[in-house]
């Protein structure tokens, strides 16, 4: 079990590209499909996960480890996650000493940046569905995506205002339940 624990985190940490939101639909697929979590469950873990320091991807992989074999399963997740993009670094590092002047690697990133945005897309949008976001709630997002990207926000500042207009929201919810 540790091995394929393993072995499956490697295959996750290989073939995505882009972090921990693009690495969200291959995790899924892999841990759903094994039976490992059920998605209420991995919905939770996600939830869990982006709310942690950290890389996102080695959460979830933590937490799944955990769950199947407690200590040396997070271990074994973890690892498998993050020595792929280790080892491709290092022989970037190792090969390419000015992997920035070199025409070739920079037309690949180049090149896998449209793949990048559709695989952090897809499941942004597979999960609200899944959690029945409407669409006056993803307005939220969607402020705050726009927010970041053309008006150069800080996310610190749109984390922030999140946080006053959730307490803000919760205090107002609660009065009105008394």
């Amino acid at each position: 079990m540790y091995w394929q624990l393993f072995l499956t985190f490697v295959k996750i940490g290989t073939f995505t590209i882009g972090g921990g939101y693009a690495m969200l639909p291959l995790i899924r697929q892999e841990v759903v499909s094994r039976k490992w979590l059920t998605e209420e469950e991995f919905i939770d873990i996600f939830a869990v996960a982006q709310s942690l320091p950290g890389i996102f991807a080695v959460n979830i992989s933590i937490f799944v480890g955990y769950q199947l074999k407690k200590k040396a399963g997070a271990l074994c997740s973890a690892l498998g996650t993050i020595m792929p993009s280790f080892l491709i670094i290092l022989a970037i590092a190792l090969f390419f000493t000015n992997a920035r002047e070199n025409v070739w690697v920079e037309r690949a990133f180049k090149g896998l940046r449209p793949a990048v945005v559709a695989l952090i897309a897809v499941p942004c949008i597979s999960t609200a569905k899944k959690i029945n976001l409407t669409y006056k709630q993803s307005v939220i997002p969607v402020v705050a995506a726009l927010l970041i990207w053309q008006a150069g926000v800080s996310p610190a500042w749109i984390i922030l205002a999140a946080i006053a207009g959730g307490i803000i929201y919760g205090l107002k919810f609660k009065q009105n339940i008394k």
